[in-house]
């Protein structure tokens, strides 16, 4: 269940930035691009620990990034932007068109919560 509010716990503060920092005065729009997509990937790993929990935190980061590189490499198709023109929902999980940035962002949202979990881990002990 932590995991799972945890996974909550970045969806919001993802819209938390986009709304505080939307102004082009306080951003030019790399800080909520950057912050969604980190926080994006982290809320992805969180979902990956909810659905296994007893699952090693390498294996849970690999599963996260590939579920968010393939992700992203379907937005070399139209389809994601066919869905998302359609509907907020295929927006917010499957984007729009391929930023070969977001594939660094994925890795910097992925990283913290894994070492994180893995030193959990070793606490636990």
């Amino acid at each position: 269940m932590t995991a799972l509010g945890a996974a909550v716990g970045c969806v919001v503060l993802a819209f938390g930035i986009r709304r505080f920092t939307g102004s082009p005065l306080l951003s030019n729009g790399l800080v909520e691009q950057a912050s969604g997509t980190a926080l994006y990937a982290a809320a992805v790993f969180a979902g990956v620990v909810a659905l296994w929990p007893r699952l090693a935190s390498g294996w849970v980061a690999l599963i996260a990034a590939g579920y968010c590189w393939a992700v992203e490499f379907l937005q070399l198709s139209p389809i994601p932007a066919w869905l998302s023109a359609r509907s907020v929902a295929a927006r917010l999980i499957l984007g729009v068109s391929f930023d070969p940035a977001d594939l660094f962002w994925y890795l910097a949202g992925i990283v913290p919560p894994a070492l994180l979990l893995t030193w959990l881990h070793r606490r636990a002990r």
